[in-house]
Protein backbone atom coordinates (compact mmCIF):
# COMPACT_ATOMS: atom_id res chain seq x y z
CA UNK A 1 0.00 0.00 0.00
CA UNK A 2 1.48 3.37 -1.37
CA UNK A 3 1.82 6.70 1.22
CA UNK A 4 -0.82 8.71 -1.06
CA UNK A 5 -2.85 5.40 -0.77
CA UNK A 6 -2.48 5.81 3.15
CA UNK A 7 -3.30 9.12 2.98
CA UNK A 8 -6.27 9.02 0.97
CA UNK A 9 -7.33 6.09 2.92
CA UNK A 10 -6.14 7.60 6.37
CA UNK A 11 -10.61 7.19 7.51
CA UNK A 12 -13.06 4.74 6.30
CA UNK A 13 -15.99 6.65 5.75
CA UNK A 14 -18.02 3.92 3.80
CA UNK A 15 -17.48 0.78 4.58
CA UNK A 16 -19.42 -2.01 2.22
CA UNK A 17 -18.91 -5.61 0.82
CA UNK A 18 -20.44 -6.15 -3.30
CA UNK A 19 -20.17 -9.98 -3.09
CA UNK A 20 -18.87 -10.59 -6.81
CA UNK A 21 -18.74 -14.17 -6.16
CA UNK A 22 -20.85 -17.42 -5.35
CA UNK A 23 -19.11 -19.20 -3.34
CA UNK A 24 -17.96 -16.76 -0.36
CA UNK A 25 -19.49 -16.96 3.15
CA UNK A 26 -17.49 -14.35 5.32
CA UNK A 27 -15.29 -11.27 3.74
CA UNK A 28 -13.34 -9.42 5.73
CA UNK A 29 -13.63 -5.48 4.86
CA UNK A 30 -10.17 -4.87 4.45
CA UNK A 31 -8.92 -2.22 6.80
CA UNK A 32 -5.29 -2.34 6.63
CA UNK A 33 -3.97 0.08 9.33
CA UNK A 34 -6.70 2.57 8.59
CA UNK A 35 -9.05 3.67 11.43
CA UNK A 36 -12.67 4.02 10.86
CA UNK A 37 -14.30 7.50 10.64
CA UNK A 38 -17.26 8.07 13.56
CA UNK A 39 -19.85 8.94 11.66
CA UNK A 40 -19.02 6.70 8.66
CA UNK A 41 -21.82 4.94 7.01
CA UNK A 42 -22.39 1.28 6.59
CA UNK A 43 -24.24 0.06 4.35
CA UNK A 44 -25.82 -3.53 4.62
CA UNK A 45 -27.35 -5.34 1.78
CA UNK A 46 -30.07 -7.78 1.73
CA UNK A 47 -29.07 -11.39 2.47
CA UNK A 48 -26.06 -9.99 3.90
CA UNK A 49 -25.25 -9.50 8.05
CA UNK A 50 -22.21 -7.34 9.45
CA UNK A 51 -20.39 -8.09 12.25
CA UNK A 52 -17.86 -5.92 14.14
CA UNK A 53 -15.16 -7.61 16.08
CA UNK A 54 -12.92 -4.99 18.72
CA UNK A 55 -9.90 -7.14 19.49
CA UNK A 56 -11.34 -10.54 18.90
CA UNK A 57 -14.28 -9.87 20.96
CA UNK A 58 -17.25 -9.73 18.95
CA UNK A 59 -19.35 -6.90 19.07
CA UNK A 60 -22.33 -5.17 17.18
CA UNK A 61 -23.99 -7.39 14.64
CA UNK A 62 -26.09 -5.39 11.82
CA UNK A 63 -29.13 -6.67 9.60
CA UNK A 64 -29.49 -5.28 5.94
CA UNK A 65 -29.94 -1.20 6.08
CA UNK A 66 -27.80 1.65 6.00
CA UNK A 67 -26.09 2.92 9.30
CA UNK A 68 -24.61 6.01 10.52
CA UNK A 69 -21.90 5.10 12.87
CA UNK A 70 -22.03 6.27 15.99
CA UNK A 71 -22.22 5.73 19.79
CA UNK A 72 -25.88 5.58 19.96
CA UNK A 73 -26.00 2.26 17.47
CA UNK A 74 -22.67 0.65 18.36
CA UNK A 75 -23.72 -0.23 22.23
CA UNK A 76 -21.42 -2.97 22.58
CA UNK A 77 -18.66 -1.78 20.80
CA UNK A 78 -18.80 1.34 23.14
CA UNK A 79 -19.19 -0.66 25.87
CA UNK A 80 -16.00 -2.67 25.11
CA UNK A 81 -13.99 0.98 24.62
CA UNK A 82 -14.96 2.67 26.90
CA UNK A 83 -16.17 5.40 25.02
CA UNK A 84 -18.63 7.82 26.55
CA UNK A 85 -21.84 9.49 24.61
CA UNK A 86 -21.10 11.88 22.15
CA UNK A 87 -17.22 10.37 21.28
CA UNK A 88 -16.33 11.46 17.86
CA UNK A 89 -12.67 10.12 17.06
CA UNK A 90 -11.88 7.62 14.54
CA UNK A 91 -11.03 4.19 16.08
CA UNK A 92 -9.95 0.91 14.70
CA UNK A 93 -12.49 -2.52 14.82
CA UNK A 94 -12.72 -5.63 12.31
CA UNK A 95 -15.59 -5.80 10.51
CA UNK A 96 -16.69 -9.13 8.59
CA UNK A 97 -19.91 -9.28 6.34
CA UNK A 98 -21.71 -12.58 6.01
CA UNK A 99 -23.87 -14.23 3.93
CA UNK A 100 -27.38 -15.65 4.65
CA UNK A 101 -28.36 -16.28 1.55
CA UNK A 102 -28.66 -20.27 0.77
CA UNK A 103 -25.98 -21.90 -0.73
CA UNK A 104 -27.12 -25.04 -2.84
CA UNK A 105 -24.53 -26.47 -4.61
CA UNK A 106 -22.84 -28.51 -2.45
CA UNK A 107 -23.24 -32.49 -3.07
CA UNK A 108 -22.77 -35.24 -1.10
CA UNK A 109 -22.19 -39.51 -0.89
CA UNK A 110 -21.01 -42.03 0.91
CA UNK A 111 -17.39 -42.73 -0.05
CA UNK A 112 -17.96 -46.40 2.06
CA UNK A 113 -21.12 -47.95 2.04
CA UNK A 114 -23.44 -47.62 5.48
CA UNK A 115 -24.56 -50.24 7.62
CA UNK A 116 -28.36 -50.92 7.77
CA UNK A 117 -30.44 -53.37 9.21
CA UNK A 118 -33.33 -54.10 7.76
CA UNK A 119 -36.45 -56.43 8.51
CA UNK A 120 -36.31 -58.86 5.29
CA UNK A 121 -32.76 -58.82 3.86
CA UNK A 122 -30.93 -58.77 7.38
CA UNK A 123 -27.40 -56.08 7.70
CA UNK A 124 -27.11 -54.57 4.09
CA UNK A 125 -24.24 -51.84 3.11
CA UNK A 126 -26.30 -49.34 1.46
CA UNK A 127 -24.73 -46.26 -0.57
CA UNK A 128 -26.36 -43.15 -1.44
CA UNK A 129 -25.89 -39.66 -2.79
CA UNK A 130 -27.46 -36.48 -3.01
CA UNK A 131 -27.43 -32.08 -2.58
CA UNK A 132 -28.22 -29.85 -0.02
CA UNK A 133 -28.27 -26.79 0.94
CA UNK A 134 -26.50 -24.40 3.79
CA UNK A 135 -27.68 -20.94 5.59
CA UNK A 136 -25.86 -19.09 8.18
CA UNK A 137 -28.82 -18.59 10.89
CA UNK A 138 -26.43 -16.96 13.48
CA UNK A 139 -23.67 -14.81 11.96
CA UNK A 140 -21.78 -14.32 15.63
CA UNK A 141 -21.84 -18.20 16.26
CA UNK A 142 -20.10 -19.10 12.65
CA UNK A 143 -17.68 -16.33 13.27
CA UNK A 144 -16.77 -17.66 16.81
CA UNK A 145 -16.98 -21.36 16.10
CA UNK A 146 -15.74 -21.89 12.65
CA UNK A 147 -14.19 -18.59 10.60
CA UNK A 148 -11.71 -17.07 13.89
CA UNK A 149 -9.54 -14.29 12.10
CA UNK A 150 -10.21 -15.74 8.01
CA UNK A 151 -10.20 -13.20 6.16
CA UNK A 152 -12.52 -14.90 3.26
CA UNK A 153 -14.24 -17.79 4.46
CA UNK A 154 -15.40 -20.02 1.59
CA UNK A 155 -17.89 -22.97 1.28
CA UNK A 156 -15.03 -25.06 0.33
CA UNK A 157 -13.93 -24.47 3.69
CA UNK A 158 -17.03 -25.65 5.34
CA UNK A 159 -18.05 -28.08 2.65
CA UNK A 160 -16.28 -31.47 3.77
CA UNK A 161 -16.99 -30.93 7.56
CA UNK A 162 -20.57 -30.55 6.26
CA UNK A 163 -20.44 -33.76 4.47
CA UNK A 164 -18.59 -35.97 6.87
CA UNK A 165 -21.50 -35.01 9.69
CA UNK A 166 -23.58 -36.32 7.14
CA UNK A 167 -22.40 -39.29 6.28
CA UNK A 168 -22.56 -40.06 10.35
CA UNK A 169 -26.03 -39.17 10.91
CA UNK A 170 -26.99 -41.31 7.91
CA UNK A 171 -27.34 -44.54 8.82
CA UNK A 172 -29.10 -43.36 12.16
CA UNK A 173 -31.34 -41.50 10.20
CA UNK A 174 -32.29 -44.71 7.48
CA UNK A 175 -32.62 -47.12 10.54
CA UNK A 176 -34.99 -44.94 12.98
CA UNK A 177 -37.07 -44.12 9.71
CA UNK A 178 -38.36 -47.65 10.42
CA UNK A 179 -39.20 -48.22 6.25
CA UNK A 180 -38.24 -51.62 4.48
CA UNK A 181 -35.45 -51.37 2.24
CA UNK A 182 -37.95 -52.06 -0.83
CA UNK A 183 -39.84 -49.24 0.25
CA UNK A 184 -36.56 -46.64 0.76
CA UNK A 185 -36.50 -45.05 -2.75
CA UNK A 186 -40.69 -44.33 -2.70
CA UNK A 187 -39.64 -42.31 1.06
CA UNK A 188 -36.65 -40.90 -0.11
CA UNK A 189 -37.84 -37.26 0.49
CA UNK A 190 -39.09 -37.93 3.82
CA UNK A 191 -35.97 -39.37 4.45
CA UNK A 192 -34.42 -35.99 3.36
CA UNK A 193 -36.72 -34.07 5.38
CA UNK A 194 -35.83 -35.66 8.36
CA UNK A 195 -32.08 -35.93 7.88
CA UNK A 196 -32.41 -31.75 7.56
CA UNK A 197 -33.87 -31.38 10.90
CA UNK A 198 -31.06 -33.66 12.79
CA UNK A 199 -28.37 -31.41 10.75
CA UNK A 200 -29.96 -28.29 11.50
CA UNK A 201 -29.95 -29.13 15.25
CA UNK A 202 -26.56 -30.75 14.95
CA UNK A 203 -25.22 -27.50 13.70
CA UNK A 204 -26.96 -24.97 15.72
CA UNK A 205 -23.94 -24.10 17.41
CA UNK A 206 -21.64 -23.47 14.69
CA UNK A 207 -24.85 -20.70 13.00
CA UNK A 208 -25.62 -23.15 10.05
CA UNK A 209 -28.54 -24.37 9.29
CA UNK A 210 -29.54 -26.92 6.45
CA UNK A 211 -32.86 -25.55 4.93
CA UNK A 212 -32.74 -28.74 2.11
CA UNK A 213 -31.47 -31.94 2.06
CA UNK A 214 -32.24 -34.26 -1.47
CA UNK A 215 -31.35 -37.67 -1.40
CA UNK A 216 -30.99 -38.34 -5.11
CA UNK A 217 -30.07 -42.35 -4.77
CA UNK A 218 -30.05 -45.28 -2.64
CA UNK A 219 -28.34 -48.14 -3.84
CA UNK A 220 -27.17 -51.96 -2.45
CA UNK A 221 -24.88 -54.39 -3.60
CA UNK A 222 -25.34 -56.60 -6.38
CA UNK A 223 -26.77 -59.53 -4.81
CA UNK A 224 -29.09 -57.53 -2.41
CA UNK A 225 -30.64 -56.43 -5.86
CA UNK A 226 -30.53 -60.09 -6.92
CA UNK A 227 -33.00 -60.78 -4.19
CA UNK A 228 -35.20 -58.43 -4.85
CA UNK A 229 -35.56 -59.43 -8.19
CA UNK A 230 -35.87 -63.16 -7.04
CA UNK A 231 -38.89 -61.89 -4.60
CA UNK A 232 -40.43 -59.94 -7.31
CA UNK A 233 -40.57 -63.37 -9.55
CA UNK A 234 -41.71 -65.02 -6.68
CA UNK A 235 -44.56 -62.45 -6.25
CA UNK A 236 -46.05 -62.93 -9.63
CA UNK A 237 -45.95 -66.52 -9.38
CA UNK A 238 -48.39 -66.17 -6.59
CA UNK A 239 -51.17 -65.44 -8.80
CA UNK A 240 -50.78 -67.70 -11.36
CA UNK A 241 -54.13 -69.39 -11.03
CA UNK A 242 -55.99 -65.74 -11.64
CA UNK A 243 -53.53 -65.15 -14.09
CA UNK A 244 -54.32 -68.18 -15.99
CA UNK A 245 -57.75 -67.08 -15.58
CA UNK A 246 -57.68 -64.43 -17.20
CA UNK A 247 -55.45 -65.82 -20.22
CA UNK A 248 -58.30 -68.17 -20.58
CA UNK A 249 -61.20 -65.34 -20.45
CA UNK A 250 -59.03 -63.51 -22.89
CA UNK A 251 -58.93 -66.87 -25.34
CA UNK A 252 -62.41 -67.08 -26.12
CA UNK A 253 -63.44 -64.29 -28.20
CA UNK A 254 -60.38 -64.73 -30.21
CA UNK A 255 -61.14 -68.20 -30.61
CA UNK A 256 -64.74 -67.42 -31.85
CA UNK A 257 -63.77 -65.43 -34.27
CA UNK A 258 -61.51 -67.69 -36.04
CA UNK A 259 -64.24 -70.48 -37.54
CA UNK A 260 -63.25 -73.31 -39.20
CA UNK A 261 -59.54 -72.93 -37.85
CA UNK A 262 -60.62 -74.92 -35.14
CA UNK A 263 -61.54 -71.73 -32.76
CA UNK A 264 -65.01 -72.55 -32.24
CA UNK A 265 -63.83 -76.01 -30.56
CA UNK A 266 -60.73 -74.12 -29.03
CA UNK A 267 -63.54 -71.18 -27.65
CA UNK A 268 -65.46 -74.47 -26.09
CA UNK A 269 -62.57 -75.92 -24.93
CA UNK A 270 -61.57 -72.88 -22.79
CA UNK A 271 -65.13 -72.16 -22.09
CA UNK A 272 -65.28 -75.20 -20.66
CA UNK A 273 -62.20 -75.16 -18.40
CA UNK A 274 -62.53 -71.47 -17.71
CA UNK A 275 -66.12 -72.90 -15.79
CA UNK A 276 -64.51 -75.42 -14.02
CA UNK A 277 -62.10 -73.08 -12.60
CA UNK A 278 -65.07 -71.05 -11.64
CA UNK A 279 -66.65 -73.70 -10.25
CA UNK A 280 -63.72 -74.78 -8.16
CA UNK A 281 -62.96 -71.65 -6.90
Amino acid sequence: MGLMDRIRGEFIDIIEWTDDGRDTIVWRFPRYENEIKMGARLVVRESQVAVFVNEGRLADVYQPGTYTLTTQNMPVLSTLKGWKHGFESPFKAEVYFVTTRQFTDFKWGTQNPVILRDADFGMVRVRAFGTFAAKVVDAAALLRELVGTDPQFRTEEVGEHLRQLIVSKLGSALGSSGVPLLDLAARQDGIGRQLAEALTVELSSTGIAIPRFYIENISVPPEIEAAIDTRSRMTITGNLDDYAKLQAADAIPIAAANPGTGGEALGLGVGMALGQRIVQS
